[in-house]
């Protein structure tokens, strides 16, 4: 997860506050009602002909803290601003909403700020795509913060939105991305219960469960694969997509964030043809 000096910076400038507030171990369980990260859909941006301004946030109250960045200047692009500013402006106020409304109690966890913490970052800029990629945490109570993801790819000839449902329209192909996909996850995972020598029935325990995590977050559908960036390749081309999965979709809060890089070999049959000549090999 990216994370920037003004985030940094207001963490610990404004925490001191909680001090001596203590959050469950970061590994703990959260329910699945609360450990999602808007996986597909993005909300709505405000449209109308004024100019989208993206500033820096710092804020702090004895109830909340926002520390929002952006890394880069989509300026260039007001209908990319919109969206941006659409999704900041929602998980601030989802997260400040939450801390006004939270019973005050006496015991001295409810009266740990809640917080948000987000980055915005260029991925890519090309005359053909621009990606920005948003990562961050929400904590609204309990053991730790809800993961915030989402990737933005926007296409400055036809002003909208690049999506995995436009990307690939067929079943087909999103079989053919699942299938990569969860060969890459699942060698990882064996990679990564082996390097902590787990006896034999703990290692099948274990990979039963996170193979159970993978095949559920990876069905073939396009909204499990909504949050991807392009791979940049030569000559302005792309190589290929990385597709980007929150914590809790193909594993534990502990894995993170978890990534598969699918090249360009791999999504050619399946690209929509208006989207072909983005890619290596395309005509």
């Amino acid at each position: 997860m990216r994370h920037t000096p003004l985030i940094a910076a207001l963490m610990a400038g404004l925490l001191v506050t909680a001090i001596g507030c203590d959050r469950s171990s970061p590994d703990a369980a959260r329910p699945a009602d609360t450990a999602t990260t808007q996986p597909s859909g993005l909300p709505e941006p405000v449209t109308d002909d004024q100019p989208v301004v993206l500033e820096d946030v710092v804020e702090g109250t004895s109830d909340y803290l926002v520390g929002i960045s952006y890394q880069g200047d989509a300026s260039t692009y007001p209908g990319l601003a919109r969206q941006l500013k659409a999704y900041a402006d929602s998980a601030r106020e989802e997260m400040i909403q939450a801390a006004q409304s939270r019973p005050r109690g006496e015991d001295a966890g409810s009266n740990v700020p809640y917080d948000l913490s987000l980055s915005f970052v260029e991925v890519l800029r090309t005359p053909q795509l621009v990606s920005w990629a948003a990562d961050g945490s929400s904590y609204t109570g309990g053991a730790h913060g809800m993961p915030l993801l989402a990737r933005f790819n926007w296409l400055p000839a036809q002003e909208k939105m690049l999506t995995a449902e436009d990307l690939v329209t067929d079943a087909a192909g999103w079989k053919a991305i699942s299938d990569f996909t969860r060969e890459q996850l699942h060698t990882d995972l064996s990679q990564r219960v082996d390097a902590d020598h787990p006896d034999p029935a703990e290692r099948t325990r274990m990979m039963r469960n996170a193979s159970r995590m993978i095949d559920e977050g990876t069905v073939p559908e396009a909204a499990q694969f909504a949050q991807f960036e392009p791979l940049q390749g030569t000559a302005g081309k792309l190589r290929g997509l990385r597709f980007v999965f929150s914590p809790y979709q193909v594993g534990p809060y502990s894995d993170g964030v978890q990534t598969v890089d699918v090249p360009a070999g791999v999504l050619m049959p399946h690209l929509a043809a208006q989207y072909r000549e983005l890619f290596d090999g395309g005509s």
